[in-house]
């Protein structure tokens, strides 16, 4: 004799009837989506990354008028570092320089070169080819922090900034140190205009 299976026949009419969403309900469940996505995507703005627009012609050439570029609010500013921050004179204006000094750093310029704790440093970013001599003296004379600060070192919790467009920069020459606590944030990506999109030292 032949085993045999037996399949028990499933009745459509046992099927437990689903529910159907009422509209109400899916208006409440677009409704949250909307509001959850919503709130990640301004906390993302707000704490994490946002766009930022260069105005002036301070960044030259690193970065023109126009320009838009990411800014990152997390990590740690580095030395060389492109750094956005509320103008020490107007904190409804935004700066964009570079951090040439960290704290405990010497900073001196000399016949138009810059020295860091002793080492000269070759600015890459810079280019004032196109500059005459004397607007080089008068723009971009002389400097070390005890001449404009008083101090030998940049002071703890502060940066010295610069403008690569040294002749053309108002930056810690003119107005000081920058409280390290009022960085907006740093950026290195720029994603406008499209045929300059990518990281802004990569065109050095």
């Amino acid at each position: 004799m032949e085993d045999s299976s037996f399949t028990p026949r499933r009745d459509k009419y046992n099927k437990k009837p689903q529910k159907e969403k009422t509209l109400f309900q899916e208006i409440i469940s677009t409704f949250i989506y909307i509001v959850v996505i919503t709130g990640i995507f301004l906390s993302i703005r707000l704490y994490v990354i946002a766009p930022v627009r260069v105005e002036g012609a301070s960044m030259e050439p690193t970065l023109h008028d126009g320009d838009r570029l990411i800014l990152n609010k997390v990590g740690d500013i580095d030395r060389f570092d492109v750094i956005v921050f509320p103008s020490p004179e107007d904190n409804d204006k935004q700066f964009i320089k570079r951090v040439i000094g960290l704290p405990g750093d010497e900073i001196t310029f000399s016949d138009q070169t810059l020295y860091i704790n002793g080492d000269t440093i070759e600015e890459d970013y810079i280019d004032l080819s196109g500059v005459s001599e004397s607007d080089l003296q008068s723009l971009n004379s002389n400097f070390s922090l005890a001449s404009i600060e008083g101090v030998e070192e940049v002071p703890d919790d502060a940066y010295f900034v610069l403008g690569d467009n040294r002749v053309n920069s108002k930056d810690s020459r003119s107005f000081g140190f920058i409280d390290k606590d009022t960085v907006t944030g740093k950026t290195s990506l720029r994603i406008w205009p499209l045929d300059r999109f990518g990281f802004i030292d990569d065109d050095e």
